[in-house]
């Protein structure tokens, strides 16, 4: 990009056209009792009389410019040391397809979009995929290639790790063993999740969290879904509710035994705001160094200023010379 060094030498800018009418004023006038007495005609001379007063504005108009001192600058950052790991684990079960948060998207799409936001605005920060239904696997290992994490974030879709259950318990357990053998400050888990554990196979939610939490793992879990609502018919005259899918109880155990937190989006804005927080709350450790590569390139606007101002006197001294 370009830039000034020195800016503030613009402000001398109006002052040429201002010096170009005082030399006009001061010039030498010769005076005649009439026009009469004047020979007029045309010629190349007469036309081209005003060149040299141009000449002259064009090279003072350059000549400030070149005093601005104009660069081209490229800034470039380079990572001294990467910031957080940060594992991303999104419920693909079936339920995560209703469209219950005051809005037209599902929970998939919300869960999905406020994820890849979340990304682009951690560039420093190791981030990876894991995707979880009735099994649970790395789809994307730690990664600082952003780019190619939110292309396969942005196909992430109902059944991808089967769609009839819901294994948080392996889905921590996985992210566990990824992010064990990492020799980093700060290990994340963002638990994505509108259910509760049904998968009967072990290891069960809290003894996987345990032992992430053991390994310096710290686990945020977001429940996805609207609370429940008064039942229609006898059961709802009878003060009963619809039952709520989402197992709060135990992700609030979970986030909590793991120094982490628990929240509930009820609307499509809270799932945003989220993971808004957390962002606050995990800010980034990595170090960075920045340089900033300048090019002068005063030395253009110089050369033509001195080339224009050196033409302006050689025809104003010689054939288009006014006075004798």
């Amino acid at each position: 990009m370009l830039s000034l060094q020195h800016p503030w030498v613009l402000l001398a800018l109006p002052m040429v056209p201002l010096a170009l009418w005082w030399a006009r004023q001061g010039r030498a006038r010769i005076q005649v009792a009439s026009l009469s007495e004047v020979e007029l005609g045309w010629s190349l001379r007469g036309m081209l009389a005003w060149l040299p007063m141009a000449l002259k504005g064009v090279g003072l108009l350059l000549l400030i410019g070149a005093l601005a001192r104009p660069q081209r600058t490229r800034q470039e950052t380079v990572v001294e040391s990467e910031g957080l790991d940060i594992l991303l684990a999104i419920d693909t079960s079936e339920t995560m397809d209703a469209r219950d948060l005051s809005t037209q998207r599902t929970r998939m799409d919300l869960a999905r979009e406020t994820s890849m936001a979340f990304v682009e605005g951690r560039p420093h920060d190791r981030i990876g995929l894991v995707v979880f239904g009735e099994e649970a696997f790395t789809q994307v290992p730690l990664t600082m290639d952003h780019q190619a994490l939110l292309q396969i974030l942005g196909q992430v879709q109902i059944g991808l790790a089967g769609g009839r259950a819901t294994a948080i318990g392996h889905a921590i357990a996985v992210a566990g063993r990824h992010l064990a053998d990492l020799d980093a400050e700060s290990k994340i888990l963002i638990l994505v999740t509108d259910g509760k554990n049904t998968v009967r196979t072990p290891p069960e939610p809290l003894v996987a969290a345990e032992a992430a939490a053991t390994l310096g793992v710290r686990i945020y879990t977001i429940g996805v879904g609207a609370p429940s609502k008064r039942a229609s018919g006898i059961v709802g005259m009878l003060g009963g509710r619809t039952p709520d899918g989402i197992d709060e109880p135990m992700l609030r155990r979970i986030a909590q035994g793991s120094g982490g937190r628990f929240y509930r989006a009820a609307r499509a804005e809270d799932l945003t705001e989220i993971f808004a927080e957390i962002d606050t709350l995990e800010t980034t450790t990595a170090e960075l160094t920045q340089f900033v590569h300048r090019k002068e390139l005063a030395h253009w606007p110089l050369g033509a200023a001195l080339a224009f101002l050196a033409l302006e006197l050689l025809l104003s001294s010689t054939w288009l010379r006014r006075l004798p």
